[in-house]
Formats: structure tokens, C-alpha cells, sequence
């Protein structure tokens, strides 16, 4: 893992057990977790070995309930997926076997990135699992609804459409924890916006620390959070709607220019996934004729 330190930039991390048969450890998944946050990175959590482990939903929901097993993980930079996935193996003329989805799901959200970009959940129709083909559990729409609402992302099989990602919520995405990052969309344009915008100020150090470094800051930083709101990455019909950077001498204080310090706030309105479709049907009654 650690050979990342070589590698300028990631933002997704797999973690895959050796073999089909065993899980990885947890003071493993611990350590990861830890780098993904130092290193602005989601970490892609698989599910444990039918075997041993989530054969069946309810099992799932009881280990949430205890708070045990993967659950102990529960952090806005982690991400799990259920159940795990049949594929060809290529060691094995091609026969069916079951594999972890960690590598099936990073490339469902790389594309879904190119595509449309980092702030579009990698779920829904469009996300087909590529290569699948089918999962270890068939789960019925009650059996979603009572993983979806403990943070856990569903892959399903529909019909026509085939296997897809069903869930867009990160670890910390229970309902009962009511987290401000309970989507992964949201989460992954936050990290977007913090890796990107320590890069993008880098110029300013040494600069003079006054209102026109302030003020060329604030002209830069606005001009990188309108290019993103022309994408459709904010809420709101207007910039003052979807995003702010505010860089004056509220913000960077005297004292904090006699440390060497300027401070920069950026705001931005997230746009969250639609998670549930609700129909409303009423009945028009006929007119009475006279």
C-alpha cells in the first residue's frame, strides 16, 4: 500500500484479498482507511466471504446493529458494495467464480468521472457492471430497502438492463448518523475541491500577505468553482447561489499575517443523488352534468 508514496495522485483505493477464500484483515482495512484520509482517497471496502461471513442481507443488518465486523470502518471516506460478483476466471478456463467487486465498482466510477463527471453518483441504470455476469445474491427490493438505509450500496440484476450498482452512499451514510457526507458523490467533489485547490495555491506562498494577493486569490479560486458551475457540479441557477470564496481581512487576520498565514473559504451548494422515486396518483372526478 505504502508504495503509493511514490505515485503524485489517487483517489481510489481496491484492497483485494489474496485469495477467493479469505478476507482481508482488519487492522489491514484499519490502515488504509487511515492513508485514504491522509491522502484525500475513498476507500473501496469489500464485503466479507459468503462463507464466513454476509451470505445472506440479514446478516448484513445484524452486524450493523451490532456495530461489528466491517461496520467498526464507518468513516466518510469508505465505501462498501454488496453482494460480491461472478466473473470468468481466466485461471481457470474461464469458469464462473466469485470475486470481490472493489475492482468491478473502481471502474464503474472512473467512467462514470470521464463521463459526467466526479459529482454524478456511479449508480443507476447506466451503470452496468461490465464483464458480470451475475452476482453471488440476487436481492429482492425489500432486501435494498433494508441495506441502503445502514450505508451499504446494493448491486442488483434487472431485467434488460442487467447487473448495475444500486447505491451511492458512503460508510458514514447510515440514516441514524444523519452525516453531512452521507453520499458519495458529495464526498468525492469535496475531496476533488481540497486536492485541487491546495494544488491550484501553491503560487501564493511568499507573496505579501494583503488585500491584492487577496484579491488575485479570490479572482483564481472563483474563476476554477464557475468553470466547475458551468459543468453542473453545484445546486442553484446562479453562481451567488452555488458557491462563494470569501479571502479578505475578515478571513486572514493580523495576527494571522504575522504568522504567515492566509486563510481561504470556499463554500459550494452539493447536489445529492435522487435516491427514491415518489409517485403521487389522484383521481379527477367527472363533472356532473345538468
Amino acid at each position: 500500500m505504502y508504495a503509493l508514496e511514490e505515485a503524485d495522485l489517487f483517489n481510489l483505493m481496491c484492497v483485494s484479498p489474496f485469495t477467493r477464500d479469505t478476507d482481508v484483515a482488519s487492522t489491514t482495512w484499519d490502515a488504509a482507511l487511515k492513508y485514504c484520509k491522509d491522502r484525500r482517497a475513498m476507500l473501496i471496502v469489500d464485503p466479507p466471504n459468503p462463507s464466513t461471513g454476509w451470505s445472506k442481507p440479514s446478516q448484513v443488518t445484524t452486524d450493523s446493529q451490532a456495530g461489528t465486523g466491517l461496520f467498526t470502518l464507518r468513516d466518510e471516506n469508505a465505501v462498501i458494495y454488496y453482494p460480491r460478483v461472478k466473473m470468468a476466471d481466466s485461471l481457470q478456463e474461464n469458469r464462473l467464480e466469485e470475486f470481490a467487486p472493489c475492482g468491478v465498482v473502481a471502474g464503474i466510477m472512473a467512467r462514470t468521472d470521464a463521463q459526467r463527471g466526479v459529482w454524478k453518483a456511479p449508480a443507476g441504470l447506466d451503470a452496468t457492471l461490465s464483464g458480470v455476469r451475475e452476482l453471488a445474491y440476487k436481492m429482492t427490493d425489500g432486501e435494498n430497502g433494508q441495506l441502503n438505509p445502514i450505508g451499504v450500496n446494493c448491486l442488483r440484476t434487472f431485467p434488460v438492463v442487467g447487473n448495475v450498482v444500486w447505491g451511492a452512499r458512503t460508510m458514514d451514510g447510515a440514516d441514524l448518523l444523519a452525516s453531512e457526507w452521507k453520499y458519495l458523490p458529495v464526498r468525492r467533489l469535496a475531496l476533488f475541491l481540497e486536492e485541487s485547490l491546495y494544488r491550484g495555491t501553491q503560487w501564493v506562498v511568499f507573496e505579501p500577505n494583503d488585500e491584492p494577493l487577496w484579491a488575485q486569490i479570490r479572482l483564481n479560486v472563483g474563476a476554477f468553482m464557475h468553470n466547475l458551475f458551468r459543468q453542473g457540479a453545484f445546486q442553484g441557477t446562479s453562481p451567488r447561489e452555488a458557491y462563494f470564496v470569501k479571502c479578505d481581512s475578515e478571513t486572514t487576520t493580523q495576527n494571522d499575517i504575522d504568522l504567515g498565514i492566509v486563510n481561504i473559504l470556499v463554500g459550494f451548494a452539493p447536489l445529492k443523488p435522487a435516491e427514491f422515486v415518489i409517485i403521487k396518483i389522484s383521481q379527477i372526478a367527472g363533472e356532473i352534468q345538468t
